[in-house]
């Protein structure tokens, strides 16, 4: 066996295996035979070069000579940039942080020790080589040790967002240890960084988008197969999340909810599914997203427990599925964005109106661009849409009167010459079984 020098604060597997009962010990293993069969799909190293130049090239461009990258299972977020760039999707806490040198190996700071923290270098294997653990919390203290290490205690220090859609930062203790510890440092604070360097995806990552829609197909299948009189909407939940979880997925999000055809009162699918029980005659609405490695895609279209009453085949038929199609049909290579929201006014011109977002993005999750009914949200980099985007079309048309709505939404890839729907799910009416 090659004999590796642990890292600082880690200790090596010969000086811990029979002492495997104590704390500190079982805490700082590294270097153990543990999960040495394990297999995970791995980006290339091509892959991960390309992200850590296109990273290392904005911390040039902003002056900065180390970066503390975070990234939580916020939804916002899934992972943010510290999923990135090194693979590892943290499910056990607030955030991991990946410790980025302009020049040197980056570090993880994990939040568990022993055995977990061995799982997750096997996971981050291809991208790092540097994974320690948070000492239960101390994360900012790790970093700190990881910075002066690297003889960067004067330098300026950059913070990404763990969750760039609230803006939210590390926590105040973490931040008041780096400044305390770092007295001569300069800290500042970055904004969008990895939005924009994920805005265009590589073919790697766009393939992970296609198998997100495969799980989003298997998922919708799933609810549909399972949409019967008494059963709960709950269990339409658990059905989709098995389907995305059995194909090698996560599950972002699985907003489902049902009202009755003939009386709705629902215009949107229920982000809580409750213990209500289906009937014959009801309507599903949903939106779904499920991720794969890190990248997400999303899809949402109503599913008719029994056949659809002429009320809502009409609604489909006239508002929804055209409205769907005209709105997708703007999604090519050149295109403005704002080409989108003309797109939907659609809905008030056949006097309904909506839900007031009709399309996003997507680089991990839900991003920019943003279209409104009224307006867009847009970065200047993002404002023509370019082949490698990924792009939400989800217009959801809702009643002149509030009380009927069809979210209608599938995930594209912009093409050189089009758009590609990532996932299979029929564009009609779906109508699932009767019967107990």
């Amino acid at each position: 066996m090659t004999l590796v020098t642990p890292k600082p604060g880690l200790k090596a597997w010969a000086d811990v295996r029979h002492r495997l009962d104590h704390g500190p010990s079982f805490g700082a293993m590294s270097g153990t035979p543990y999960f040495r069969e394990a297999v995970y799909e791995q980006f290339s190293a091509a892959e991960y070069a390309r992200r850590y130049k296109l990273f290392r090239d904005k911390m040039r461009d902003a002056k900065i000579d180390v970066a503390i990258v975070p990234g939580g299972p916020s939804h916002w977020s899934f992972g943010g940039g510290m999923l990135w760039l090194t693979g590892h999707w943290e499910w056990h806490a607030l955030a991991a942080y990946l410790v980025v040198p302009l020049e040197g190996d980056p570090t993880l700071v994990y939040a568990m020790g022993g055995t977990h923290a061995e799982a997750v270098r096997r996971v981050t294997a291809a991208a790092i080589s540097d994974v320690r653990h948070s000492r239960n919390g101390k994360y900012a203290e790790v970093m700190v040790e990881r910075i002066q290490e690297l003889g960067l205690s004067k330098g300026r220090i950059g913070l990404l967002e763990i969750d760039p859609r609230h803006g939210d930062y590390l926590p105040v203790n973490q931040f008041n240890v780096l400044r305390e510890k770092l007295p001569e440092a300069e800290i500042v604070f970055t904004e969008g960084w990895i939005h924009e360097l994920l805005s265009i995806h590589s073919a790697e990552e766009l393939d992970c988008v296609r198998k997100a829609g495969v799980l989003c197909t298997n998922a919708m299948n799933a609810i549909a197969a399972r949409a019967k009189p008494g059963v709960h909407e709950y269990e339409l939940r658990a059905a989709a999340g098995a389907a995305i979880l059995e194909g090698g997925g996560d599950i972002d999000f699985l907003i489902i909810g049902s009202t009755p055809m003939s009386n709705p009162a629902q215009v949107f699918g229920n982000p809580r599914p409750s213990w209500k029980k289906l009937a014959d005659g009801d309507m599903i609405l949903m939106e779904l997203a499920a991720g794969y490695r890190g990248y997400s895609a999303q899809v949402g279209s109503p599913i008719c427990v029994g056949e659809p009453l002429e009320p809502i085949r009409r609604f489909w038929d006239e508002i929804a599925k055209p409205g769907f199609i005209k709105m997708a049909a703007e999604i090519k290579p050149g295109n403005p964005v704002d080409a989108l929201r003309i797109a939907g006014q659609f809905f008030r011109e056949k006097g309904v109106q909506s839900r007031p977002v009709h399309c996003h993005g997507i680089d991990l999750v839900t991003d920019g661009p943003h279209v409104y009914a009224d307006h867009i949200d847009v970065e200047p980099f993002e404002e023509i849409m370019k082949p490698g985007m990924v792009i939400m079309a989800e217009p959801n048309p809702i009643s002149a009167d509030g009380m009927l709505g069809m979210f209608v939404g599938h995930t594209f890839i912009v093409t050189e010459t089009g758009s590609e729907c990532v996932d299979e799910f029929p564009l009609e009416l779906v109508v699932a079984g009767r019967g107990a």
